[in-house]
């Protein structure tokens, strides 16, 4: 069996040293990726809010033109009542 000497310890803790700076790259780069799709997913959040106020604001525009319509077919007497 090989005898255990410093500077083979020494070796192997280098290696271990210098993976642990890999492990630590990689886990800065997961922490960078999550943080744009957080960023990319807030940005989708508020566009789609956007998109459901304008879609709001249009059913109402039509809801008020509707009413209108409404008043004047009375006013012109252009109701659709049945013919017998």
């Amino acid at each position: 069996m090989a005898a255990i000497t410093n500077e083979l310890m020494y070796e192997v803790l280098k290696s271990i040293q210098a993976r642990l700076a890999q492990v630590d790259g990689k886990i800065d780069e997961l922490k960078l990726a999550e943080q744009a799709a957080r960023t990319a997913q807030i940005a989708l959040r508020q566009e789609i809010t956007g998109i459901h106020q304008e879609l709001s604001g249009i059913h109402a525009t039509l809801v008020r033109h509707e009413g209108r319509l409404d008043r004047i077919e009375r006013r012109l007497e252009l109701n659709d009542v049945p013919t017998l």
